[in-house]
């Protein structure tokens, strides 16, 4: 299987989202007495992965 730089930045921005929203899934339903921090450190994942996916193709 061989990747590109657009599938690589597709893959990672993937992961980043899916991260970030299981993050913030985990603080608000199981730990909800650091659900800030947890949906702060998540927001940021997805903003990340957000970055990503607007660097394929660019880069």
């Amino acid at each position: 299987m061989a990747l590109n730089k657009n599938g690589i930045f597709a893959w990672a921005s993937f992961i980043l989202t899916v991260l970030g929203i299981a993050l913030v899934l985990l603080g608000v339903i199981k730990y909800r007495d650091y659900a800030i921090g947890f949906s702060v450190v998540g927001v940021g994942f997805i903003s990340i992965g957000w970055a990503f996916n607007a660097l394929k193709g660019r880069v």
